[in-house]
């Protein structure tokens, strides 16, 4: 069987260490939209070195390694098709503000396998610490079609409740049409995202963005409109992957104001606003 969880779970963690730098700050900002306009001093917080903060998501991307979704692949009673892959939902949780420059040794295993009957869900955990101590924490939940139906657990089912009422901030994002091309320069070279060839293999007419820089894209839209441009005031940053998106379309990101939390949503405006991220919370302080 491709997927053994019996083993998966068992193995112990995988460690490693790594390291970045600015530049690699500023790329992935540059990835997940930053810089528009490029003179306005809200976006030279992303992308000039001397005014430099760093948008949590980073830590998906830290240290240029392959993430979650793809590294959690290669581990013990793990062999699947790439093709069958997609990235299910992501949660990363901040111990502390990122730094602009550092280093850190990361610990990944598989936290969880889940039977879903057509498809299995395993969730990837890799926690990061430096010197000072933990940094983050992040769950990757990668859905594998076709490797369901071994009789496991289902996992849990609980969802957030919708939130209600008008958002209060709508914000819309144009995405380049080399979003995907740009984003994978920070670590993330699955194919699905720029070979047209292989996109279609996995069903797609043509290459998607990657999920997580969706993921980027909405904090950042968050943190910018509901949380005063502050970085360090993100604790927690939970969605689930609901539909595609492909470079060049415009991301509607809807937002909420709740007690310690921003809601969010987002749709594809141009497919008749198709649902992309839901159960999309930002816990802050």
């Amino acid at each position: 069987m491709p997927i053994d969880p019996a083993k998966a779970l068992a193995a112990g963690p995988r460690t490693g260490r790594i390291a970045w730098t600015r530049r690699d700050v500023l790329l992935y900002h540059l990835g997940v939209g930053a810089g528009v306009p490029a003179t306005d001093p809200r976006e030279l917080r992303y992308t000039l070195e001397s005014r430099l903060h760093v948008l949590p998501s980073f830590a998906t991307v830290a240290g240029a390694g392959a993430p979650g979704v793809i590294d959690g692949l290669s581990l013990p009673g793990i062999d699947v098709d790439l093709a069958r892959v997609l990235h299910g939902g992501q949660t990363l949780t901040l111990h502390r503000p990122l730094p602009a420059e550092g280093s850190a040794v990361t610990s990944g295993r598989i936290a969880a396998v889940y039977d879903k009957g057509k498809a299995a869900v395993l969730v990837m955990r890799t926690e990061a610490a430096d010197t000072d101590g933990p940094l983050w924490t992040n769950d990757a939940q990668i859905y594998v079609r076709g490797e369901g139906g071994f009789g496991g657990e289902r996992g849990p089912t609980a969802r957030p409740e919708p939130p209600r009422g008008d958002p209060d901030v709508v914000v819309d994002r144009r995405l380049r049409e080399d979003q995907a091309l740009l984003y994978r320069l920070s670590g993330d070279w699955n194919p699905l995202h720029a070979d047209p060839e292989f996109a279609r293999q996995a069903g797609f007419d043509r290459p998607i963005l990657h999920g997580l820089c969706t993921y980027g894209v909405t904090l950042k839209a968050a943190v910018d409109t509901l949380l005063d441009g502050d970085v360090s005031r993100v604790r927690e940053y939970a969605t689930r992957f609901a539909g595609v998106v492909y470079p060049g379309e415009t991301l509607r990101i809807r937002l909420w104001r709740t007690e310690g939390a921003v809601r969010a949503a987002v749709s594809a405006v141009e497919r008749d606003e198709a649902p992309v991220l839901v159960d999309t919370v930002v816990t802050h302080t």
